[in-house]
Parts: structure tokens; sequence; C-alpha cells
């Protein structure tokens, strides 16, 4: 096998493994459906062009995500896009959900999109990509426990925010 060759399965395999996680990431940050597509593209151009700067599969997936995240800083420097209501995003689920609970998850969606961003990334890092402490001090550099502190401050406000809302099942089951 040529090296040409191993890298584009190395990247294939990369591509196939985590587009989706990409995806949904990209969905969360911006809320909007083609500006996720464009950024998990652009990661995956950029990913291509530093394929062989990845020393570790097992750190495959952080290494995307901090393009992507990249990726979409740079989608300001370029210029502003579109603020969408990320409300009205729609994302297939496997199991429909009851009435109840889809209002449950939207109210959910409306108070982590509400927090600062200081919390929101940490704890959608955790709740939507399964990061770790760890990974998530990591992507963010910063350190764990400041990780520790801010998801548990961004769950604190999403319980008061749920509550206000009139959420009144138990809280603590929905993240």
């Amino acid at each position: 096998m040529s090296t040409e060759t191993e890298r584009k399965i190395r990247f294939e395999k990369l591509a196939r493994e985590y587009s989706t996680d990409l995806y949904r990431y990209a969905m969360w940050i911006c809320g909007n459906d083609a500006l996720s597509k464009d950024l998990v593209q652009e990661t995956f151009l950029r990913a291509w062009k530093a394929i062989d700067s990845l020393q570790s599969e097992k750190a495959a997936k952080s290494w995307l995500i901090t393009i992507l995240r990249r990726e979409y800083a740079r989608t300001f420097e370029r210029k502003v896009p579109p603020l969408t209501d990320i409300d009205g995003v729609v994302i297939a689920d496997e199991d429909e959900l009851d009435p109840e609970d889809r209002l449950e998850r939207k109210l959910l969606r409306k108070g982590m999109a509400s927090l600062p961003k200081k919390y929101r990334e940490p704890i959608l890092l955790q709740v939507v990509m399964g990061y770790s402490c760890k990974e998530i001090s990591e992507q963010l550099g910063v350190s764990k426990s400041a990780v520790m502190t801010q998801l548990f401050r961004a769950r604190e406000m999403l319980k008061s925010k749920l509550q206000e809302d009139g959420v009144t099942g138990n809280v603590h089951e929905l993240f």
C-alpha cells in the first residue's frame, strides 16, 4: 500500500466514524443546517490536509472537534452569519417522543442555548458529544476543576431556568 492510499483509508475511516457527531455538534453551536454542513465539510478539508499530524486514533474525535470549533470561529472573521432560532431546528430522533417529552426537550435546548458561552460550551461537549471532564478541559484549554465548576454552574442555571419555565418533573433526569 502506498502512503497516499494509507492516508485515504485513514481519512475515510475518520469521515465515516465522526461525520454524524461533527454535524450534531455544529448544529448545537450554530443552529443552522447549511452552515453546519459547511463547517463539517471545512473541518474534513482541513483534517485531510493535516491528517499526518494526527498522532493517535484515540485523539481523532477531539482533534476534529477542535478543528470544527476553530472553523466556526473563522466564520465570524469572514462575516457575521445570520442568527437562527434553534427552537425551530428539528433533529430527527430514532424514537418519536410524546408531546410532553418534546416540550421538555425544547425547553432544555432553549435553556442550554441561553447560557453564557462560558457555560454553554462545556455542557454541550458533555451532553451532546459525551466528553469527559478531562476531554472538555483539553478541548477548551482550561483546568479540569474549572470545567467541573462550569458544568456545575451550567446545570444549576438550567435547573433554575427549567423550573421557571414550568418543568415539573425531576429536572435531574433531563441531563
